[in-house]
């Protein structure tokens, strides 16, 4: 037996970077763009109204091996939102990317620069932030005790922070290079996919094409209940976990034995979770409890796993619960294992957000073992989780301006169940691609990335051109590699409800064997719950 597949909770919190080669189609915006004037003359202070911009820091810094010479920039948006931003000196080319973080982000993690096809592979200036905020060790994009006191806090992180970034990083630009960008981008997964949407729905016109994956939309019943129940399902009476690591493995295999070929392909993938009807009392032991089997406390906690959150009369809590075939995951985010220190990540974020986040300052409280799944304890989190939550359905300002969304979320997803953003989707869309919004399921990838078959999936090049040539997109290239980094297997994801059907000839593992076909039923996504009158709550807006 295979032993479990780690995927550790930082790796997938901290935020997403990406280095992408787009096709001669997206590969330029214009002509390269030199520097008007030097770079260490920004330091100094922008007077932004309402986003009062400050540079500590600007210098250049020497090209490598991989990277462009660039304008290194560091700074902060008044009151406390810290940035990252890198300019190139020789090849920039007018497009500005902003990546997003995740968790309750609190540190900031270098931008990547994203390959556009010029000298050095770098065309395009990018940015990062800290959301306003430093977290606390051991794990930072967990921590949430920042937020205890300190309400300026708090909305830098729940709606400010994203948008004073691009705001002061536009102007930043325009100063170094004399122009503003000619296109601006988001990419962000889980905390960053939220604010992708958010940034959609509250500021419009402040990017032309966002990719938001695994959207953390849904924010405050997502941490304060969903990671709470994923805690609290997995607890034992005296504080132990029920389900351990060690037997993973064995359940993860039963999983895929029983519905690999329900999608018509026996691959070692679940392409729709949704039809896997597995029940977990098939591992029950009838012995000695051994990794291979399931005690009977066991297999109530894997049911509970797999199932929404639920109060006291049924009414879902949250629109799904997790996938099969996610359980090699569930090492580390609802297990707690020694590469994330013992402590598992679904714990940590739902008590620090009940204790330190989820209610008005001054409000009584709650924690993961404390917190009621009861209508009234749902409803007591939405005063203060509307202005983070991005749930709104009215994207109209940025469908008009000619914005393009891309929407992507992995069907093993151990941390934000993809049946919710399903839900999102056919809700704004009817479930069905758009001219300015596509959706993509991506089988057995977990948590923003990693998996067992297929480990990557970056749309962010099919966004620019979509953006900037008007192809809309129809199919992005999944990518699944070994420990080694080697490429194992490619599969084409196609733009929802499509999905892709083996053409009987050649490898599995090779995307070029696959085609597209409709979805085998229609589509009903819209999941009825508790917070459906949260798609109406509009939340604030900074200016």
């Amino acid at each position: 037996m295979r032993p479990v597949k780690i995927f550790t909770a930082i790796a997938a919190l901290t935020l997403v970077t990406t280095t992408f080669t787009p096709s001669a189609a997206t590969a330029a915006t214009g002509s390269t763009v030199r520097p008007v004037t030097a770079c260490a003359d920004l330091v100094r202070g922008f007077a932004l109204p309402g986003a009062a911009t400050h540079v500590t820091s600007a210098a250049v810094v020497a090209a490598t091996a991989t990277d462009p010479e660039y304008c290194g920039v560091e700074g902060y948006v008044e009151p406390a939102v810290h940035f990252d931003l890198r300019l190139p000196t020789k090849t920039y080319a007018g497009r500005y990317l902003q990546y997003g973080c995740g968790g309750f982000c609190g540190t900031i993690t270098p931008p990547e620069f994203a390959d556009c096809g010029l000298p050095h592979g770098a065309d395009v200036a990018v940015a990062a932030t800290d959301d306003g905020h430093i977290g606390s060790t051991p794990f930072v994009v967990d921590d949430g005790s920042w937020g205890a006191n300190d309400q300026a806090a708090r909305d830098d992180f729940a709606f400010r922070a994203p948008h004073v970034v691009s705001r002061a990083s536009k102007t930043i630009i325009q100063a170094f290079y004399g122009a503003p960008p000619r296109k601006s981008y988001f990419t962000g997964c889980s905390d960053g996919g939220r604010e992708g949407l958010l940034l959609a729905q509250r500021y419009p016109a402040d990017f032309d094409g966002i990719v938001a994956g695994a959207p953390a939309g849904y924010w405050d019943p997502l941490v304060g209940v969903y990671q709470t129940w994923l805690a609290r399902a997995n607890t034992a009476a005296d504080g132990r976990p029920i389900l351990t690591a060690a037997k993973l493995p064995a359940l993860h295999d039963a999983v895929v034995a029983a519905c690999d070929r329900l999608d018509g392909l026996a691959d070692g993938q679940l392409d729709d979770p949704r039809a896997c009807r597995f029940d977990p009392a098939t591992l029950a032991c009838t012995g000695p409890d051994t990794p291979a089997c399931l005690t009977p406390a066991q297999v109530t906690a894997v049911r509970k796993l797999y199932s929404p959150p639920v109060d006291e009369h049924g009414k879902l809590l949250y629109p799904g619960g997790q996938q099969p075939g996610s359980e090699l995951a569930w090492a580390g985010w609802i297990i707690g294992v020694p590469e994330t220190g013992g402590a598992a990540f679904a714990r940590n974020l739902g008590d620090n957000y009940l204790r330190y986040l989820a209610y008005p300052i001054g409000a009584p409280t709650s924690t993961v073992d404390t917190f009621a799944f009861t209508r009234r304890e749902f409803d007591r989190l939405t005063p203060e989780g509307a202005r983070s939550n991005a749930m709104s359905l009215d994207l109209t300002a940025f469908q008009r301006r000619g914005g393009k969304l891309v929407l992507w979320h992995g069907w093993a997803d151990q941390a934000i169940p993809p049946t919710g953003t399903l839900d999102y989707y056919q809700r704004l869309t009817h479930g069905r691609p758009q001219d300015w919004a596509r959706l993509f399921m991506v089988p057995s990838l977990y948590h923003c990335g990693g998996g067992t078959t297929l480990t990557e999936f970056d749309p962010l090049r099919e966004l620019v051109s979509w953006v900037e040539r008007g192809t809309a997109p129809t199919r992005v290239t999944a990518t699944g590699r070994d420990t080694a980094g080697n490429v194992t297997r490619t599969r084409p994801v196609f733009a929802y409800p499509q999905r892709a059907v083996y053409d009987g000839t050649g490898s599995v593992d090779d995307a070029a064997n696959f085609r597209p076909a409709p979805p085998a039923a229609p589509t009903r996504d819209v999941v009825h719950w508790a917070g459906e009158q949260l798609y109406r709550i509009p939340g604030p807006v900074a200016p």
